[in-house]
């Protein structure tokens, strides 16, 4: 495959005694090893032991291997979460594949778009999902889940497979940004980032053996926040759902589950449910997808749910920075210490640097007002977009790696989201935070959940519009949500318009503000920073 970093040397260099190349596919040796007779994967009526879970993942990568798969071949996956999904992740680049893990929700046109663009060779596909390939030539071999897997795998041995890895900084996997300005572009990942990254969510999210970590964060995206490899590193038992239904994840969280990650989006159905109530045990949360508000921050932590704030995007693996609390903040009341949690904190234990700048690089104030964009370089950058050079010039101008996230610095060094550029409203001159206004609007106990969009003005230009969400039987009127707002909003922030509703969801629980900008500006130009 072409990569977008330079070519590697002809000769590979000679092994080193003090050296091992850092992968996550090694994981699964020790885990197979260390972890044997433990639960690896519950998947429905499926259970597995690490045993198990080892030798399927040899009889994979050995049947690709038997099958024809050269090195840098891309091998796509269109599946739900699952065991072969799970597996996967350390089959194929076990085998010389690199991964391309596809959003299960995109239609027929946008899955043959990927599978052309990074020129897969071969799709494993879930039975249900088999449509959605309708467009891709019958020329790429389909691989059902189900029977259709299981056969490959009898076609594999269990006997060790050698890695075959030249250099840390080989593609792992292909990941596919949603596409909401054009076509998706395929974001790089590398062994090393991989690893990294991994340890990072183990160590943050405090996975150990005796884990049970829910599979509501599809696998797909970001490759799980490298908890596909995470899990495996500390031999954690998965258990797979392939989708979400809120009465049934509330069952899981009583029987034994300990940990999962979710966008606020996802957490606020959970909380709603009729089904939710106070857990018994703890249950640790990473949530991320969008800045979560203090009311949700504080109505989790009582259902008993331990949630850490991370942030990050594509192009960093998910997570890059984590919100770490600080000494005493126990000691704060409840509002004080939601609003603190609300931060997107600073760079995990592996990520590298993350910094809030102006337009000419410069750091901007650490005093928590002075706006600048997100920029991040380091462990856990990817190494571009695949075949797309000036994409990543772009991405990488001046040495780091632009968000086109909008924050600010506080004292303590953390750094806290105002905004991404396109959805920053510049209302009379005066620039407005969506995501404040959409905080102030979700703290009124009837507002389930809300997304805040700049529409055009004739005065001002442009102007908040809010789309609310009210909670199961609450009612409100628009009047009276703007009189909260003025309680906690100045007055040119407070949204001019309102419309109660349904809001348009990605698969991962993210709100898609840009359907609801395409319908408002439809025949108007905005201006995009």
């Amino acid at each position: 495959m072409r990569s977008p970093q330079s070519p590697a040397p002809a000769t590979p260099p000679a092994p080193k005694v003090f050296r091992q190349e850092l992968s996550p596919i090694h994981f699964m040796e020790r885990a197979g090893e260390i972890f044997a007779d433990r639960t690896s994967v519950t998947d429905g009526d499926r259970r597995f032991t690490w045993r198990e879970t080892r030798a399927r993942t040899r009889r994979l990568a050995s049947a690709l291997r038997a099958d024809d798969l050269k090195k840098g071949d891309r091998i796509a996956f269109l599946a739900f979460n699952s065991e072969p999904l799970l597996i996967a992740h350390t089959a194929i680049p076990l085998a010389g594949g690199v991964l391309v893990a596809i959003n299960t929700r995109l239609n027929q046109d946008e899955v043959a778009y990927i599978i052309e663009h990074c020129g897969a060779t071969k799709v494993f596909v879930s039975p249900e999902l088999l449509p959605t390939l309708a467009l891709v030539p019958p020329t790429i071999q389909r691989v059902v889940l189900g029977p259709d897997f299981e056969a490959l795998l009898a076609k594999g041995s269990e006997e060790p497979v050698a890695l075959v890895l030249e250099s840390e900084d080989e593609p792992i996997t292909i990941n596919y940004t949603s596409g909401t300005t054009g076509r998706p572009k395929g974001v790089v990942y590398h062994h090393r980032g991989a690893y990294l990254n991994a340890l990072a969510m183990i160590i943050d999210h405090r996975l150990q053996v005796e884990s049970r970590y829910l599979w509501t964060l599809p696998m797909f995206h970001c490759n799980g926040w490298c908890f596909t490899w995470g899990v495996v590193a500390v031999g954690a038992e998965s258990v797979c759902i392939p989708k979400i239904e809120p009465g049934p994840t509330w069952e899981l969280f009583d029987t034994g589950v300990t940990h999962f990650c979710a966008a606020p989006t996802v957490c606020t159905m959970l909380m709603n449910d009729p089904a939710a109530h106070t857990l018994v045990k703890p249950v640790r949360l990473f949530a991320a997808g969008a800045p979560p508000s203090p009311t949700l921050i504080t109505r989790m932590s009582e259902l008993n749910f331990q949630l850490e704030h991370v942030y990050g995007l594509t192009e960093v693996y998910g997570p890059f920075t984590i919100n770490v609390p600080p000494p005493g903040l126990a000691a704060m009341s409840p509002a004080d210490q939601a609003d603190f949690r609300a931060r997107q904190g600073m760079a995990n234990v592996c990520a590298g640097e993350v910094r809030i700048v102006d337009d000419e690089m410069r750091d901007v104030p650490a005093d928590s007002a002075t706006m600048g964009e997100v920029v991040m370089r380091g462990n856990v950058v990817m190494l571009g977009y695949y075949n797309d050079a000036e994409a990543t010039a772009k991405a990488f101008k001046g040495g780091w790696f632009h968000s086109g996230d909008l924050g600010v610095s506080h004292p303590d060094g953390s750094i806290e989201l105002r905004d991404r550029m396109k959805d920053i409203i510049i209302s009379g001159g005066e620039n407005i935070s969506t995501i404040e206004v959409e905080q102030a609007v979700v703290s009124h106990p009837a507002v389930m959940e809300c997304a805040v969009i700049a529409v055009p003005d004739e005065k001002w230009g442009e102007v908040p519009k809010a789309f609310v969400t009210l909670k199961p039987g609450a009612t409100l009127t628009a009047e009276e949500l703007v009189a909260h707002c003025r309680t906690r909003l100045a007055n040119f922030k407070l949204p001019r318009h309102i419309e109660f509703g349904g809001l348009p969801k990605t698969s991962t629980g993210k709100i898609q503000k840009f359907l609801l900008r395409d319908k408002e500006w439809k025949g108007r130009e905005r201006r995009i920073n």
